[in-house]
């Protein structure tokens, strides 16, 4: 695939005038450099388990990878910033859930859509809920220079006493904090973003969509060179076509749609209250057995919501909810023991993520250890050679886990060497602690930056002033 890949962009340099010096894809190609710019939050670039992901990460990580160089990220706080970065000829181009609209459009190039989302008002659950822009009793408070601001200009035309504050500092995520805080009563973002942290603030709820649906799409400026503009665009195209960027945006947001509230809630008061007590447990045994410490702290979350004294009508006890047989054999003696518990449970784990095929890499050997380490290796093989026979790919979670489902079925787990398998309890099983895990991500990462020095009033006026895109960017 990557050889034909090549053979197009060939193509491509060619109709572009591949001997010219300034051909914006032959200088990439030659320099091994391609330089994105992108904002920091859960819907595009994020730091997570396995080191920097998020969907705009991996569809642009994608590209580089089949043009065969080295990709470097840059940020900004909003979307005015990562135009800035267009501007000046600092990125090659903007990779930031960037909505289209046709003010921007006027200045900027964008590619082929690849996600569509609306963008909805949100309120708190508790207070009254609004039906439409009309109703609004309360601070508004939106990102300037978004397509949130350029909605809502649009419709002063029919609700003239419309009012709203715009924010030159404050990204969805901290609006979503204030509203959830009682700061401000509301505020708009992308469908999509809350969908991935609304688990961050659950007291939080939808209105009402505002509009029609919107497109997302990569940003470009306007000059006669479109060698990288188009090489981005058959890049999308064939993703779009072959299934890919299906299965990239289902990883992000499918395990997201089954949501407990109430569980959320307790669960974010717990890593404040209870998770200090146990971490320095937790990271211990991730350095022993190579195991990211967040990660664990999921797993026991979801087996005892961190009691070292949880037992289950089935004998399964403490903070790691170990069997007798499985604790006999990871050498733990005392299983109300947390720092026992916690070695053996993640002894253990580890265990099961070695045993799985070396042809499962990444985040995908880590989802099938966990529905190993929950419904038995066994029966994840099953699964596993049920997908193959099935012509599903044995080595991606979301074709398994389809499979792992059918062994709780006669007519397929009596074909299946283990038999019958409680597999939709497995999958939910991995679906929590996907969960609990980017919570806990995100809940660290807010932390880490609160600790950093931040800007002063003055500095950040001062970065106002200074930006060189005042205007236009929608």
């Amino acid at each position: 695939m990557r050889r034909l890949y090549r053979s197009v962009l060939l193509c491509t340099l060619l109709l572009f005038g591949c001997n010219s010096p300034t051909s914006r894809l032959q200088r990439i190609l030659d320099t091994g450099h391609l330089t994105v710019v992108s904002r920091n939050s859960a819907s595009t670039f994020y730091q997570g388990l396995f080191g920097p992901t998020g969907v705009e990460y991996e569809l642009v990580q994608g590209f580089a990878d089949e043009l065969g160089v080295a990709m470097h990220l840059v940020t900004a706080v909003n979307d005015a910033g990562v135009f800035s970065y267009l501007e000046r000829g600092d990125a090659d181009f903007a990779a930031a859930g960037l909505t289209v609209t046709e003010e921007r459009k006027r200045h900027f190039l964008f590619t082929r859509p690849y996600q569509q989302v609306s963008q909805e008002l949100i309120y708190q659950h508790g207070t009254k809920r609004p039906e439409s822009l009309a109703d609004l009793d309360g601070t508004l408070e939106i990102m300037a220079h978004s397509a949130h601001e350029t909605r809502l200009q649009e419709q002063l035309f029919e609700e003239s006493h419309l009012k709203w504050k715009s924010s030159e500092t404050l990204d969805a995520e901290a609006l979503l904090a204030r509203v959830d805080a009682g700061e401000i009563r509301y505020t708009i973002v992308d469908d999509n973003t809350f969908q991935l942290t609304r688990r961050l603030f659950p007291s939080l709820r939808v209105a009402f969509r505002i509009g029609e649906e919107e497109s997302l799409a990569w940003a470009f400026t306007q000059d006669e060179d479109l060698s990288l503009y188009q090489a981005a665009n058959d890049y999308l195209e064939r993703i779009a076509a072959s299934g890919e960027l299906d299965h990239i945006l289902n990883h992000y947001y499918q395990h997201t749609e089954e949501y407990d509230f109430v569980d959320s809630r307790s669960y974010i008061r717990q890593i404040e209250e209870t998770l200090p007590k146990y971490r320095p447990l937790f990271e211990k045994a991730g350095e022993k057995h190579a195991l990211d410490w967040k990660l664990l702290a999921a797993v026991a979350y979801q087996e005892s919501h961190w009691d070292p004294e949880a037992v289950s009508p089935t004998g399964v006890r403490g903070i790691m909810m170990l069997t007798r047989a499985t604790a006999k054999e990871m050498g733990v003696k005392n299983r109300t023991n947390a720092s026992e518990s916690i070695q053996g449970g993640s002894r253990y784990l580890r265990k099961m993520i070695n045993k799985i095929s070396k042809q499962v890499e990444g985040r995908e050997r880590i989802w099938m250890g966990l529905a190993a380490y929950n419904v038995g290796y066994g029966h994840l093989e099953d699964a596993r050679k049920l997908t193959q026979k099935r012509g599903g790919d044995p080595n991606l979670w979301r074709d398994v886990q389809t499979n792992l489902r059918l062994l709780q079925q006669k007519a397929w787990y009596t074909q299946a060497r283990h038999g019958y398998a409680r597999g939709g309890e497995a999958v939910k099983y991995v679906e929590n602690i996907r969960t609990f895990l980017d919570i806990l991500i995100w809940k660290m990462a807010k932390e880490q930056q609160k600790s950093l020095p931040q800007p002063t009033p003055l500095e950040r006026l001062l970065q106002w002033i200074l930006s060189p895109f005042r205007a236009g960017a929608g």
